[in-house]
């Protein structure tokens, strides 16, 4: 019988930090939420409307004998622009700035060395801004903002279209690995 973790990742806009996770194997959920804030089950027109201190992020339930958080590290990279820190592409805002929630001392290790890793790489002119921060309640969003790539492909498109598909294969596609 195979134990699952999670992992917590916001990265702009949930509806895009969904698919890429999805897909791998070893993934037993990706839910889009809530998390970092003050308002309890907060809905996304309160976190919208930046009035909760809540980021939108997605949790992650994995098989680490399938995946390791490493593993998702890079994929994590490999989705934001980490020199922002304000937002993530056409997405502006502190709900959409990048973090990596970690919820324990070797998740925030293999974090902070991921990130310095990145940093060292030199591959972006700015500094590495996604912060590292501890875990806190995690709220799911409305059953509307789950597995929006595969519900709503057309509007996810065109979300996709706001510069973060062209910021990955710019800067991420023939990009080293930093896990």
């Amino acid at each position: 019988m195979s134990t699952t973790e999670t992992a917590i990742f916001a990265g702009g806009c949930f509806w895009c930090m969904v698919q890429p996770f999805d897909r791998q194997p070893g993934i037993v959920s990706v839910v889009s939420g809530f998390t970092g804030g003050h308002t309890v089950n907060p809905t996304y027109e309160q976190v919208k409307a930046h009035v909760t201190g809540h980021t939108e992020a997605v949790k992650i339930t994995y098989d680490p004998s399938q995946i390791s958080y490493a593993a998702l590290l890079e994929i994590y990279w490999h989705q934001t622009d980490p020199t922002d820190a304000m937002g993530q592409f056409q997405d502006r805002g502190d709900n959409y700035r990048p973090v990596i929630f970690v919820n324990s001392p070797v998740q925030r290790q293999l974090a902070e060395a991921s990130k310095a890793k990145l940093q060292a790489a030199e591959l972006f002119d700015q500094p590495i801004v996604t912060t590292i921060e501890d875990v806190k309640p995690f709220y799911p969003a409305e059953a509307e903002h789950q597995r929006f790539y595969k519900n709503n492909p057309v509007v996810f498109a065109a979300q996709e279209a706001g510069g973060r598909a062209d910021f990955i294969a710019k800067h991420w596609d023939q990009a080293p690995k930093v896990d």
